[in-house]
């Protein structure tokens, strides 16, 4: 693999840091989380009147910059060629205050590219692959992104809250997976409450979908082969097309109901249930078990499950069992019908955290997931990659260290992880091939800057060959650094 020497230098850089902290920025207003979700600290309040609910209201800014590069193992033209792309932008987010329990929030996003280097040197394909979320994929490398990816009203009462139009919603498989330039999010209605003690309850009905790169609202489900008008995600089902879900007789267009519970009424122990239910397609289960052992001297073992059961509502006749829509090797290849079973085991102490983690898909169907939220995320999922295919298992161990909070170097934290996945290659439609994923992230906060973020990125992937090809075909270097400025 090419540029030797930058790996050698990022492996080096990996041995002096070690998952981050809870927070990667902490700023007056608001927390931006290491997976670049926001936690609201400065909300609007009560108001007396409709004119106060506007000149209370708060505004929320932000500046970034991406930059990506992605560098192939072996270029080939019109497949696997290196490209880079250079994304500013950021948003801008106004909450107005609460009349009587009513208030409403809009928040604009924009992405331009200063430059891009994605384009086929022999046929003009967009080769973009990190970089891709810096512009609107659907009409080219660079063109721009303007969208009001946020507005909905939203009415509280006690602990309660009720949201309806344009929103981000955070559960195991939705997500809003802000990690490039603009959030993912959806279009209609939830209702979120922790009324009862130790406990949080959401249910949503969400009826469209507007992906990172896309600048239009779409349907959650149905893929029409790329642009923006589609759900083209990396974890869409290419089997349920427009055209095949109308020839079976169903709607292109579904809405999908999520219900989630979180609760801790046990010390120690956290419950997380997930569900989500689309009319004639498919429905899904997920538990989640999270126990904290006090070991003393301040460290603390905690083991963790997650289970994912899938449930077949008609998807499977329309599109078959594969996301690639080649059920070609598949047991039952008209049912996605199938499951995935993690387990983790975290261990903390102070600065520092070290994970192992276990994933195993049934050898039944690819889970459906292409909502950004990711069904192994957290155990084994590394950096861009996609480990849910049917009879796969992956392997994953992670390390952390916050250099701040231990006092030896102010603002600097890190993460390092290393997985293996091994897919079965006999399927069809599997194009991956076994692979070992080595991954390094490094933030860096500033006290004469307290608004400010700097975000290094490394991924090095050493993937087998596929069939017909070198091992380096698939093989890669990843590298992003982004900027986050928080006002």
């Amino acid at each position: 693999m090419k540029n030797n020497t930058i790996k050698i230098a990022a492996v080096a850089a990996a041995c002096l840091v070690g998952v981050t902290s809870a927070h990667a920025l902490k700023t007056e207003k608001r927390d931006l989380k290491n997976n670049m979700s926001i936690k609201y600290k400065v909300k609007p309040k009560a108001v007396n009147s409709f004119d106060e609910m506007f000149s209370e209201g708060v505004l929320y800014g932000r500046l970034r910059s991406n930059m990506f590069h992605w560098d192939w193992g072996e270029d080939r033209p019109g497949k696997t060629e290196d490209n880079s792309a250079w994304g500013v932008g950021g948003s801008l987010i106004y909450s107005t205050g609460y009349l009587s329990g009513f208030g409403a929030t809009a928040g604009l996003y924009t992405t331009h590219t200063i430059g891009t280097d994605n384009a086929s040197d022999t046929n003009g394909k967009d080769m973009g692959k990190a970089g891709k979320d810096t512009y609107n994929r659907g009409r080219g490398p660079g063109a721009p992104i303007d969208v009001l990816a946020l507005a909905y009203l939203e009415y509280k009462f006690g602990k309660t809250s009720f949201k309806a139009g344009r929103q981000i919603f955070e559960s195991t498989l939705l997500r809003s997976n802000d990690t490039k330039m603009i959030p993912n999010t959806f279009e209609g209605y939830s209702i979120d409450s922790k009324d009862v003690p130790n406990t949080r309850l959401r249910a949503a009905y969400f009826t469209r979908q507007k992906l990172r790169d896309h600048d239009e609202f779409h349907s959650i489900i149905a893929f029409d082969g790329g642009g923006t008008r589609s759900n083209d995600d990396a974890g869409k089902h290419q089997g349920l097309t427009t055209a095949a879900i109308t020839a079976a007789g169903e709607d292109a267009n579904p809405g999908m109901l999520v219900l989630t519970a979180q609760n801790k009424s046990i010390k120690g122990l956290k419950l997380n249930f997930d569900g989500m239910y689309i009319d004639g397609f498919v429905s899904s289960a997920i538990v989640e078990a999270n126990y904290k052992i006090g070991l003393g001297d301040g460290w603390n073992l905690i083991p963790g499950v997650r289970y994912i059961h899938q449930m077949d509502e008609g998807a499977g006749k329309i599109g078959g069992a594969a996301l690639s829509g080649n059920t070609g090797g598949y047991s039952t290849p008209d049912s996605v019908d199938g499951s995935a079973t993690m387990a983790r085991l975290q261990l903390k102490k102070g600065a520092g955290k070290i994970m192992v983690g276990y994933s195993a898909i049934a050898d039944d169907a690819d889970i459906i997931a292409m909502w950004r939220g990711f069904p192994t995320g957290g155990y084994t999922r590394s950096m861009a990659q996609y480990n849910w295919e049917a009879d796969t298992k992956s392997y994953m161990i992670k390390g952390a260290y916050n250099l701040g909070k231990a006092g030896l170097v102010e603002g600097l934290r890190g993460s390092l992880d290393y997985a293996v996945m091994d897919y079965d290659t006999e399927r069809a439609g599997i194009k991956k091939t076994d692979r070992s994923i080595l991954h390094l992230d490094v933030q860096k906060t500033f006290k004469s800057s307290p608004n400010l973020e700097l975000k290094l990125r490394m991924a090095m992937v050493d993937a087998d060959a596929g069939s017909g090809q070198t091992a380096d075909e698939q093989s890669y270097n990843e590298y992003r650094f982004e900027v986050n400025y928080l006002f």
